[in-house]
């Protein structure tokens, strides 16, 4: 099969790249290369969709002179995915759209649907997502409106939550299995019961190249079963022991400091992602929902998330190795300072 993929040099793109080459397929890229090649194998076309804005001009001209047998596109700007539908849809068997859970109009009920859960109205043009939290879940709205009127009944919208595995930029995830490996205490939000969701990125490709093939269609939410958060650290934790870490292989006991959300929030630790954070925290029930969909309609369509543990060890492997670094979470200074000021009358050992 004849794939083009909008990306294919940072994360999930790459990783999408990487498995659509694994199965034997023809793959082109296409991208700007500011964040390096394709893999190695791929056709890498460079192009800049903010500038290649006409599609009967340009690279369109060229990639509209093929057949493709699928496109799958990682894009969050509404006018982006207007001009490629435009000069392929009708160059194309199939198309894939890489939306976000972050389309849904309210998060706050667990084990929602895309069938039970309203998404956000689409944004008119391209909304700047920095100005307004809502405006990224809209612009990929609209792009996932855009396509599925192009291409109706030809077409498969991937709604994936936390994306998480080797090569993640967000470090979200990656900020456990990193501290974890470290060992001493280690700050966590409580409850230990909360659900929590991820996908490792390589499920994620390899669900989405064998929809491509089988030209699945659908909406489909893109995430492992929930868990709770203390099962998220017991098999990260696991992963860790089994990581070759130079330097690391006799860190001092661990030790889980659970710690109750207001005191967190009057230290100034903050949520879900970004400097001094705590990462995957959503105490707010406003997000209940978003810790926690309800995911057996994609798991019937094939998806095979791996055990979390194996996602922990090739992450901590991978950073260990320095092809990344963390851009989520507390320093590790910030965290003492915050276990100084704590209590720690609710800590308890890592069995």
């Amino acid at each position: 099969m004849k794939f083009l993929i909008f990306g294919g040099s940072v994360f999930l793109s790459k990783a999408i790249a990487k498995e659509a080459l694994a199965h034997g397929h023809q793959v082109s890229c296409l991208s700007r290369g500011d964040s390096g090649p394709s893999p190695r194998g791929t056709h890498h076309i460079v192009a800049d969709r903010d500038e290649e804005t006409d599609p009967r001009a340009g690279t369109w001209t060229g990639l509209a002179s093929h057949d493709w047998d699928a496109v799958i596109d990682v894009a969050r700007t509404p006018s982006w995915v207007d001009t490629a539908l435009a000069a392929l849809a009708d160059r194309v068997r199939h198309w894939t759209f890489v939306s976000s859970i972050s389309v849904y109009a309210d998060l706050s009920t667990p084990g929602g649907t895309p069938e039970d859960t309203p998404t956000l109205e689409p944004a008119d043009g391209d909304l700047d997502d920095s100005a307004d939290p809502t405006s990224y879940g809209r612009n990929k709205v609209a792009c996932e409106r855009a396509v599925q009127r192009a291409m109706d009944g030809r077409c498969l919208i991937a709604r994936p939550g936390l994306i998480a595995g080797p090569g993640d930029p967000s470090g979200r995830y990656t900020y456990w299995p990193e501290r974890l490996s470290r060992g001493g205490k280690v700050l966590v939000p409580r409850p230990p019961g909360a659900q929590t969701q991820l996908i490792d990125v390589r499920d994620l490709a390899q669900w989405l190249v064998r929809m491509s093939e089988e030209g699945g269609t659908g909406v489909y939410d893109t995430v492992a079963p929930a868990t709770t958060f203390e099962e998220l650290l017991a098999r990260t934790a696991e992963g860790v022991r089994r990581a070759t870490v130079p330097g690391r292989d006799r860190p001092p006991p661990t030790r889980l400091v659970w710690t109750e959300p207001d005191a967190l929030l009057r230290e100034d630790v903050r949520p879900w992602a970004g400097p001094r954070s705590l990462p995957l925290w959503l105490p707010d029930e406003e997000y209940a929902g978003m810790r926690d969909r309800d995911v057996t309609s994609t798991l019937a369509a094939g998806l095979s998330p791996r055990p979390l543990a194996d996602t922990a060890q090739d992450t901590l492997e991978w950073v260990a190795m320095g092809h990344g670094a963390r851009k989520s979470g507390l320093t590790w200074d910030e965290e003492r300072d915050v276990l100084a000021s704590l209590s720690e009358s609710d800590s308890s050992p890592v069995t």
